[in-house]
């Protein structure tokens, strides 16, 4: 462990990792009561990347890709990380944590690791945290991963939910720098427990909120209320943005990439068109991944880092939404 001396934090390498396998909007038509232009107008989604079973591909498998090639892009090996921190809603098991796994992956040990729970919104959460534990000066380098493979904990015969996941996995390295001000300069973790029964994952018939009627999903996938899911993803996506811009001083010119979670290409065109957003200020991708969230917005992140539109000394905001519900902001000086 470093020595406690205050840093800032440099985003040194990023990397994702998605699945060969397609599931085209066609395919699903094959499958539910649904069309083509039907997923399209409503999602903007065309098809997903998913896990493909025959080949051995599994969630853990898909995150430790991702972080592998985030130390590759780094420079790093595992060895050189102090701490592994791991953002999913679908690892394997409760116990050891995938973070332990995916360490043990990369021969990272004796590093710490630990998984983060909060949904859609794991990454940007992950990296609020690892930007904080890296700047107290008590870490030099921290893996950060979000990774989900939804379509592992999605019923295939529901509508609601099968059309809109994929299965991604996002990373970064964060490495302490010398530049104080270099790093997250504003963040925010948010949640409400209260609205829990919008978006959840029950074990059993006893998870099921009592005054909710059972959609006949199979136990251990997801359910979701879209209603009110969407009503609180608008609101909120626009004003995490905005409070971002407040608290920083910001304006919308002086941000190089707005980077969101991939939820549905109308929230994020409502955010646009109410904040004033200029569309190659805000990276898409959802038509080709779906929804993989938390992978989500590691996957952009990567994705725009490596077509060379994330560059030293730019600022970009990352924001998120999720179950739980849980929603987050992280304003970053790269």
């Amino acid at each position: 462990m470093a020595k406690q001396v205050p840093c800032g934090v440099r985003i040194a390498g990023c990397g994702s990792a998605v699945p060969d396998k397609r599931l085209t909007n066609a395919d699903l038509a094959a499958m539910v009561d649904t069309s083509d232009e039907w997923i399209c107008q409503r999602t903007g989604i065309r098809e997903r990347r998913i896990l493909d079973p025959d080949k051995g591909e599994t969630q853990l498998w898909l995150a430790t890709t991702g972080l592998r090639n985030a130390l590759d892009d780094a420079g790093m090996a595992g060895s050189d990380l102090d701490l592994v921190i791991h953002a999913s809603v679908t690892s394997e098991m409760a116990c050891p944590s995938n973070a332990c796994r995916i360490a043990a992956a990369v021969d990272a040990q004796p590093a710490g690791a630990f998984d983060i729970v909060a949904a859609c919104c794991g990454f940007v959460y992950a990296m609020n945290v690892a930007d904080s534990l890296v700047r107290t000066g008590r870490y030099r380098s921290i893996g950060v991963v979000g990774c989900d493979a939804m379509t592992t904990a999605v019923d295939p015969t529901d509508r609601s939910v099968a059309i809109l996941f994929g299965d991604a996995a996002g990373a970064a390295i964060l490495v302490r720098d010398d530049d104080l001000n270099r790093g997250c300069i504003h963040q925010t973790l948010n949640a409400d427990g209260r609205t829990w029964p919008s978006l959840f994952i029950p074990r059993k018939p006893s998870d099921l909120p009592p005054d909710r009627e059972d959609s006949g999903a199979r136990m251990g996938t997801l359910r979701m209320d879209g209603r009110e899911v969407y009503k609180f993803a608008v609101g909120k996506f626009r004003e995490v943005i905005e409070d971002a811009l407040t608290a920083t001083g910001l304006g919308v010119d002086d941000i190089s990439q707005f980077v969101c979670h991939q939820s549905n290409i109308r929230i994020i065109e409502s955010a646009m068109d109410k904040i004033g957003l200029p569309p190659e200020k805000v990276y898409i991708n959802i038509d080709r991944f779906g929804n993989s969230s938390a992978g989500s917005v590691g996957l952009c992140l990567d994705q725009l880092w490596k077509a060379g539109k994330i560059n030293e000394g730019e600022t970009i905001i990352m924001v998120a939404f999720g179950g739980g519900l849980t929603w987050s902001s992280s304003v970053w000086k790269v």
